[in-house]
C-alpha cells in the first residue's frame, strides 16, 4: 500500500478529511494529498475524526491544482457516481485495486475523489485514466466522502495481502505530468493541422484520452508520441511555407 496515494479534491469539511485519514491509517495507507481544502481542514474537528491518524492529516500535502497532485504519478484512478458524455466505461472498486496491485512497485498510483455535492469535474477526470464507480442503489446513489474511500481503500488491502510482487521495471508508466505535457503538444499540433474541431477540442482529444489511458503509457512511448506531434508540427510549418510562396 505504500505506492498509493488518496487525492481530496476541494474536501469542504473538516470532518470528512479527519474520517479519511483514520480510514487510511485502518488499511495501511499514509500518503493523502489535498487540493484546495477548506480553511479547517487541520481544525480541532478534524483532529478529533482522525483520533491515532492526525499524523497522516499533519503530513498530508496540500496543492493548488489536481495536475500538481498527480504530476509524480504514474496511474490515476478517477471516482465518479455521475454518468454520461466522457464519463463511459467505469469500473467497479475491486477490478480498479487488481489493476493498481498489478503496478511496479515502484509506480505511484492515486485514486481521486472529488467534492462532497458535485464530486470532480470532467477537466479533473480528464486527469485519470480509469474512473471508478461504486455500484449503490439508485434510490440514494450518493455515498459519503469518508465512506467512499473507505470501500476503496478495504478492497485495495484486502488484494494486496494476496498480491505477488510484481517486478517488470519496463512496465511503469510514465509520470502524469509527462502524459499531460504530451497531451497538450498533441491538443497544439491537431488543432493547427485542423484535426481537431476549434470550438470544441477536447471533445476527440478524450477519446484519445480513453485509449492512452486503457494501455498505459511509459517513458518510452511518450517520448515517441512527443516525436511524432514534433515531426507534424515540422510538416505543417512547411505546408504552410509552401502556401504562402503561391
Amino acid at each position: 500500500m505504500d505506492n498509493i496515494s488518496i487525492v481530496l479534491v476541494a474536501p469542504q469539511g473538516p470532518l470528512n478529511v479527519g474520517s479519511v485519514c483514520r480510514a487510511m491509517m485502518n488499511f495501511g495507507c499514509s500518503n493523502l494529498r489535498l487540493v484546495t481544502p477548506c480553511p479547517e481542514y487541520r481544525s480541532l474537528d478534524a483532529r478529533r475524526m482522525a483520533l491515532k491518524a492526525v499524523s497522516i492529516l499533519n503530513q498530508a500535502s496540500v496543492y493548488p491544482t489536481l495536475q500538481q497532485a498527480l504530476a509524480d504519478c504514474h496511474l490515476a484512478f478517477g471516482t465518479t457516481r455521475r454518468f454520461g458524455k466522457y464519463r463511459e466505461d467505469c469500473i467497479t472498486p475491486k477490478q480498479s485495486a487488481a489493476h493498481a496491485l498489478s503496478q511496479s512497485s515502484d509506480s505511484r498510483v492515486a485514486f481521486v475523489f472529488g467534492r462532497e455535492d458535485r464530486g470532480l469535474h470532467t477537466s479533473e477526470l480528464d486527469l485519470c485514466q480509469f474512473f471508478v464507480t461504486i455500484p449503490t442503489d439508485s434510490a440514494y446513489p450518493s455515498m459519503n466522502l469518508s465512506h467512499a474511500v473507505t470501500l476503496i481503500l478495504y478492497e485495495l488491502r484486502q488484494m494486496a495481502m494476496d498480491a505477488e510482487p510484481f517486478s517488470d521495471n519496463s512496465q511503469i508508466p510514465a509520470p502524469a505530468k509527462d502524459v499531460e505535457n504530451m497531451f497538450q503538444h498533441m491538443r497544439r499540433t491537431l488543432l493547427a493541422a485542423d484535426y481537431l474541431d476549434h470550438q470544441n477540442p477536447d471533445h476527440v482529444l478524450r477519446a484519445f484520452r480513453r485509449l492512452f489511458g486503457r494501455t498505459g503509457l511509459n517513458d518510452r512511448e511518450v517520448r515517441i508520441l512527443q516525436g511524432l506531434w514534433s515531426r507534424i508540427d515540422w510538416i505543417e510549418g512547411e505546408r504552410k511555407k509552401l502556401s504562402g510562396r503561391k
